[in-house]
């Protein structure tokens, strides 16, 4: 639903719409008016109501029909419909109710009813349209991760197909379980994040500190992702701080933090390109981990919004991107009580850079 509400008046006495915008004044809605029930129906669209304010007793074609129409069109069956009318028998209501209409309001309009009704009408609506949306991003979520799991799934059957030909040399039987590597640890990457994300919404995850070394869990990251960095004709560096400190994170958390950010840079990075991982710490007990790239950049609009779930910022041909890496890194490194922002890197290219005080 829009920001300001929009409501239409469907009534042939212009004077009764008066009265509406005179009740209703104050109520930041938008008001639009249709002087007959076959001119709303023509331009229903062009009004975009959220609800309709719906007169019974009009010549050409009454209220009810107009209703019984609006409410057989799916595009518009959902939109609240207040009848206005003078009919007050059970039978007369009973039948505007059968036409779809959601509720009633007996002339002469009253304003503290008239205005109840339709804030009520309007949460309806609001809820719907909440439901509808949240409906839109699981259907479009779950086609992500299909497509996701696809691309790894179609790379290991094929790899595996090709083992199975008689005559291949050892070097390409090396490179087909390489890539077969590769995609499975794509496809426990992303089903991780899943799980993670899951309790870390939940509040059901609770953190496991342990003592780490900074230096070490690092360059485990970069050593574990040099070969899909490698088939990418990437280079990945790492500039970490000559004396390791211990650190105390949740290990496993911390180290899915560090793949997904340096995942996410090797998949925006361009061919031939370096993607550094720097860390260092600050006074007093801060820790500062980097990663830089030298890929497209973050619009600087998009800079807050790539760390909301299922937002993919700039889409990119041929790169799968289903929104959850950032995500999850920002659910976890505040779970950690840090911050991770992006920035730009001068010429071209992101750092994305974690702050967490590890003072406990």
């Amino acid at each position: 639903m829009q920001n300001q509400p929009s409501i239409l008046v469907i009534d042939d006495e212009p004077d009764n719409f008066d009265v509406v915008e005179t009740l209703l004044d104050g109520e930041n809605y938008c008001l639009y008016y249709a002087p007959s029930g076959r001119q709303a129906l023509e331009r229903l669209s062009s009004f975009q109501p959220d609800v309709i304010l719906l007169d019974i007793m009009m010549p050409d074609l009454d209220g009810m029909e107009v209703c019984r129409r609006i409410k057989a069109d799916p595009q518009w069956r959902v939109v609240p419909i207040i009848v206005v009318t003078a009919l007050t028998t059970k039978e007369d209501l009973a039948q505007c109710l059968a036409t779809g209409a959601d509720d009633f309001i007996s002339k002469p309009v009253n304003g503290v009813e008239l205005r109840a009704r339709v804030n009520s009408m309007l949460r309806i609506k609001q809820q719907y349209d909440n439901l509808q949306a949240l409906l839109k991003l699981r259907e479009d979520m779950v086609n992500m991760i299909v497509h996701d799991l696809r691309n790894p799934l179609a790379s290991i059957v094929l790899s595996a197909e090709i083992l199975q030909l008689t005559g291949l040399t050892a070097d390409k039987q090396q490179r087909k379980l390489e890539q077969i590597g590769i995609a499975v640890q794509q496809l426990q990457s992303l089903i991780d994040n899943l799980l993670l994300m899951a309790k870390l919404e939940s509040d059901k995850m609770i953190l496991n500190y342990t003592e780490v070394d900074l230096g070490q869990i690092c360059l485990s990251a970069v050593t574990d992702l040099e070969a899909i960095a490698t088939q990418r004709h990437l280079t990945l560096v790492s500039e970490l701080p000559e004396i390791s400190r211990i650190i105390k994170v949740d290990s496993a958390i911390f180290r899915r933090v560090l793949d997904n950010l340096l995942s996410n840079a090797i998949k925006f990075s361009p061919s031939h390109s370096q993607i550094i991982l720097k860390a260092e710490y600050l006074e007093p007990g801060i820790i500062k981990v980097q990663v830089i790239d030298y890929g497209r950049g973050v619009p600087i609009e998009l800079r807050q919004r790539i760390f909301e779930k299922y937002e993919v910022g700039s889409l990119m041909q041929e790169v799968s991107q289903i929104g959850l890496g950032l995500a999850f890194c920002k659910m976890a490194i505040e779970a950690h009580h840090g911050t991770i922002t992006v920035e730009e890197n001068h010429p071209q290219g992101s750092i994305f850079t974690v702050l967490f005080n590890n003072l406990f």
